[in-house]
C-alpha cells in the first residue's frame, strides 16, 4: 500500500532574483567603486615601470619563476615574505575595522563577488530589460526565438567578461603583452590556458547564476561578522516604530492610523539577495544600502521624511522611539573597538614602512658545510668551508668584496676567484663557496671553535652587510 502523502523535501529550489533598477547616492557610490576596482584589475598588468635593462618593466608582476614580486619601485624577495604577511594582516584588521564601524560594507561595495555580480546584472538589464521584463521572460515556458536570442546574447557577453577576467588574472604572473601574443598564437604554456578557462568558468557561474548563493552559503564572513559588531555599529535597518502599521496590515484595516510604510515593496524589489529589510537584521544582508535609495525615493514622492530605511545603530533605538534625534554618527564610529583596530592597523603599516626603508640593497646568508666540519691540509692548517649566498638587489651587476673579522690569523679565499672580489649579476642571489683557513698552531689551546664575522661590501657605493658564523677545529 503506497502512502498518500510523500515526505516533505528538505531542499527548496532556488528562486532567481531579479533586482529592480534604482538610482540614488548609494547606487552611484557602488557604480563608482565598480568602475574603479574593475579598472584597477583589468588595467594594472599593462602599466609599465622602468627598472633597468635586466629587470622586467611590468609595474605589478608576480614572477613565480624567479621568485620575485614587483610592485612599481618595490621588489619583494622570497626571504622578505613578511611584507606580504604584513599586508594580509593589515587587510584583515581593515576588514574588522570597517565591519565594526559600518557592518558588511566590504560585502556590499567592494567584494569581488558583489562587483562582478553587479556587472553581470547590468548586462542582463541592458539585454533583457528591467525587473518586470526579466520576470516575464523567466516565467515564459515556451522557448521561442526571442527568448533564445536574448539568453544566448546575454551568456555570450557574460562569457566574454569571464574570459577577460581570467585573462587579466594570468597577466599578473607574466609579461602581459608577451603572454597576450602567446595566447593568441597558441604558444602559451598549457597552465596559462587552464588557469584562464577555470577563472572564466567560475566568473561566468558565480556572477551569472550563483550570485547571492555565494554570499549566503559559500562565504564564511556572514557567520563571523557578528563578532565584529555591537550595538553601536551602523547597519542598514528599518525604523519600524515610524513605518508600522503598514498600509495593508490588519491594524490599518481595523482603523489604526497608518505608519509611513506604504508596503510598496520597493526595498524588496531592489535587494540583490532578495530579503525584506523590514523583517530586521538578517545574515543574508550585505549592507549594499540599495533599499535606502529605493525607500527614500518613495518617501520623497509621497511627501514623507526620508530615512525610513537608513544606516542606524541599535543603541539609538530608544532615543528615536521617544522622538529624540540619534547621536552624531562619529560617536558611533569613534569608539574603543574601532580605535583599537585603527591603532593596530596603523602600527602594522608603520612597521612595514620602517622595514621597507631600512632594508639593504645587498644581503648575504652563510651556511657552513658540515660534511666534513673541517679539513686538515697537508701543511697542518685547518680549513672550513661555507656556502655564502650573495644578494644583489640592484638593477645592474655589482662587484662584492668578501672579508672576515675575528682572529687575525684567519685567512679567507673564494672558490674560482683569484682575490676576494666576486661580480654578482643584477637582481640575483649568487652562491659563492668561501674558504676560511687557520694556520697550524694558531689559536688558544683547547678552543675548538672561534666566532667569525663574514662581511660583504659593494665596491660601487660602499654599502656593507655581514653575518656571524663559527670556525671549527681550532686548538688541541
Amino acid at each position: 500500500m503506497s502512502e498518500s502523502n510523500s515526505a516533505p523535501s528538505l531542499y527548496a529550489p532556488r528562486e532567481p532574483i531579479f533586482p529592480r533598477r534604482v538610482s540614488g547616492p548609494f547606487r552611484n557610490l557602488k557604480w563608482i567603486i565598480l568602475a574603479v576596482t574593475l579598472g584597477i584589475y583589468y588595467i594594472t598588468p599593462w602599466i609599465r615601470w622602468d627598472r633597468g635593462p635586466s629587470l622586467p618593466d611590468q609595474a605589478v608582476l608576480l614572477d613565480l619563476a624567479n621568485r620575485r614580486f614587483y610592485f612599481f619601485w618595490i621588489e619583494i624577495w622570497p626571504h622578505e615574505f613578511y611584507f606580504v604577511a604584513g599586508l594580509l594582516i593589515m587587510a584583515g584588521l581593515g576588514l574588522f575595522l570597517f565591519t565594526s564601524a559600518l557592518g558588511r560594507v566590504w560585502c556590499g561595495y567592494a567584494c569581488p563577488q558583489t562587483v562582478w555580480t553587479d556587472l553581470f546584472i547590468l548586462v542582463e538589464r541592458w539585454i533583457e530589460g528591467d525587473r518586470n521584463a526579466r520576470l516575464r521572460l523567466h516565467r515564459q515556458k515556451k522557448l521561442d526565438f526571442r527568448k533564445a536570442r536574448l539568453r544566448v546574447t546575454k551568456w555570450v557577453v557574460w562569457f566574454l567578461i569571464g574570459l577577460a577576467t581570467g585573462g587579466a588574472w594570468i597577466f599578473y604572473f607574466a609579461d602581459a603583452p608577451t603572454l597576450a601574443r602567446d595566447l593568441i598564437t597558441g604558444d602559451a604554456h598549457p597552465v596559462a590556458y587552464t588557469t584562464m578557462l577555470i577563472l572564466t568558468g567560475t566568473t561566468f557561474f558565480f556572477g551569472g547564476f550563483a550570485r547571492e548563493q555565494i554570499c549566503i552559503y559559500a562565504c564564511p564572513w556572514p557567520r563571523i561578522q557578528a563578532a565584529m559588531m555591537d550595538e553601536d555599529t551602523l547597519v542598514v535597518g528599518y525604523r519600524e516604530w515610524r513605518g508600522e502599521p503598514r498600509k495593508h496590515s490588519a491594524e490599518v484595516k481595523a482603523g489604526v492610523e497608518q505608519g509611513d510604510c506604504i508596503d510598496c515593496m520597493a526595498c524588496v524589489n531592489v535587494c540583490p539577495v532578495g530579503i525584506d529589510i523590514r523583517d530586521g537584521q538578517q545574515l543574508e544582508c550585505i549592507t549594499c544600502a540599495l533599499c535606502i535609495d529605493a525607500c527614500d525615493d518613495v518617501m520623497a514622492k509621497i511627501g514623507k521624511p526620508r530615512g525610513l530605511i537608513d544606516y542606524m545603530a541599535l543603541s539609538d533605538e530608544e532615543r528615536e522611539r521617544s522622538g529624540q534625534s540619534p547621536r552624531n554618527v562619529w560617536k558611533h564610529i569613534l569608539r574603543p573597538r574601532t580605535i583599537l583596530y585603527t591603532v593596530l592597523w596603523s602600527l602594522v603599516g608603520l612597521g612595514l614602512l620602517f622595514a621597507l626603508f631600512i632594508r639593504s640593497d645587498i644581503d648575504l646568508t652563510v651556511a657552513p658545510v658540515r660534511n666534513p666540519t673541517f679539513v686538515t691540509l697537508s701543511d697542518g692548517a685547518i680549513r672550513n668551508t661555507y656556502d655564502v649566498r650573495l644578494r644583489n638587489k640592484h638593477g645592474e651587476e655589482r662587484p662584492f668584496q668578501v672579508s672576515i673579522v675575528g682572529d687575525p690569523a684567519l685567512r679567507v679565499s673564494l672558490e674560482g676567484v683569484e682575490d676576494t672580489t666576486v661580480t654578482v649579476p643584477a637582481d640575483t642571489a649568487y652562491l659563492q663557496r668561501v674558504y676560511i683557513v687557520a694556520p697550524e698552531g694558531s689559536g688558544p689551546a683547547g678552543a675548538h671553535t672561534t666566532e667569525v664575522r663574514i662581511w660583504v661590501e659593494d665596491l660601487t657605493n660602499g654599502e656593507r652587510a655581514y653575518k656571524d658564523t663559527t670556525f671549527n677545529g681550532r686548538g688541541g
